[in-house]
C-alpha cells in the first residue's frame, strides 16, 4: 500500500514538473506595435526597426505607409497606431488639435533638405533658375495640400519667386516617391523631392540631384515622431521612439541623406 502510494506520488511530481517546464519554456508572443509612416521612409524605416526588434526580439514592429494627408485620414477615421512618424507639421498639429496624439512625446528626429532632381542625361537644366526656360515643360512635385514634400517644394518655389511663373508645367502627385518616378522615367524634365528621397532611388543611375534649397527658402524640414493617445503599449512604443531618435538609428538614417536635428 504504501509502496504504491509512494510510486504514484513519484509519477504524479513528475507529470507536473514536465508541465510546468513545458510551459515555462513556451515561447512568448511577440508584443506586436503598429507604426504609422509617412511615404518618404519606406526604404529605410524597416531597416530601423529591424535592427530595433533584433535588441528587442519580444518585439514585433508593423508598419503602414502612405502620405501625411492620407495617415492623418486614416486616424480620424478611428485606424490603430502606436506610433506615428511624419514630416507634416499640419497634419501632426490636426491631429494635436483633435486629440488624438500625445503632444508631450513628440520629438523631431532627423532633419531633410529640398533639392532638384533631373533625368540623368539632362543637359538642360543646373538650378531651379533654369525650370522658366520653354524647354522645360514638365515640372513635378506633390500636391502642397497633402503631402509635405510639396508644401516645402512650394515654399522653395515661392521664395525664389517662381511659383506663379511655373504654374502652367506643374504636375502634382500624391507623395514624394511619384516625385521620383515620374523623374526616373523620364516623363517630366524635373523634380523637387527630399534629398533622402533622392538617395533612396531605387535605381541612382537614372536621375542627379543639380541643386539644393538654402535652408532660408522653406521652414525647417524634420521627421517627427509622437505617441497615439490609444496605443496600448505606451511604455514599448516609447522605448521605440526613443530609438528612432538615438545614435544607432541616426547612424541609417544619414546613409540616406538624413541629418541630426540641429538643438
Amino acid at each position: 500500500m504504501r509502496k504504491g502510494s509512494f510510486k504514484l506520488l513519484l509519477g504524479l511530481t513528475l507529470f507536473l514538473t514536465l508541465i510546468i517546464t513545458t510551459i515555462s519554456c513556451q515561447k512568448k508572443e511577440p508584443v506586436e506595435l503598429t507604426v504609422f509612416s509617412g511615404a518618404g521612409l519606406k526604404d529605410i524605416l524597416p531597416q530601423i526597426t529591424d535592427e530595433y526588434t533584433r535588441k528587442h526580439p519580444e518585439i514585433k514592429v508593423n508598419i503602414n505607409f502612405a502620405s501625411s494627408g492620407t495617415l492623418q485620414k486614416q486616424i480620424e477615421q478611428g485606424a490603430y497606431a502606436d506610433l506615428l512618424i511624419l514630416p507634416g507639421i499640419k497634419q501632426l498639429v490636426a491631429l494635436e488639435a483633435k486629440g488624438l496624439v500625445d503632444k508631450s512625446t513628440r520629438r523631431d528626429i532627423v532633419a531633410d533638405e529640398i533639392v532638384l532632381v533631373v533625368p540623368s542625361d539632362d543637359q538642360k537644366i543646373k538650378d531651379f533658375t533654369d525650370l522658366t526656360a520653354p524647354e522645360v515643360t514638365k515640372i513635378c512635385i506633390g500636391e502642397p495640400t497633402t503631402v509635405p514634400a510639396g508644401e516645402f517644394a512650394k515654399e522653395t518655389l515661392v521664395y525664389l519667386k517662381l511659383w506663379d511663373k511655373l504654374q502652367p508645367k506643374l504636375i502634382l502627385t500624391k507623395d514624394a516617391r511619384q516625385v521620383l518616378t515620374y523623374v526616373e522615367t523620364g516623363n517630366v524634365d524635373a523634380g523637387l523631392v527630399y534629398n533622402s528621397t533622392a538617395r533612396a532611388a531605387p535605381d541612382p543611375a537614372k536621375i542627379k540631384v543639380v541643386a539644393k534649397a538654402a535652408p532660408e527658402m522653406h521652414k525647417p524640414i524634420t521627421q517627427k515622431a509622437v505617441l497615439l493617445k490609444e496605443t496600448k503599449e505606451r511604455e514599448k512604443a516609447l522605448d521605440l521612439l526613443h530609438f528612432l531618435a538615438g545614435p544607432e538609428a541616426l547612424k541609417i538614417f544619414e546613409k540616406y541623406g538624413f541629418k541630426a536635428v540641429s538643438l
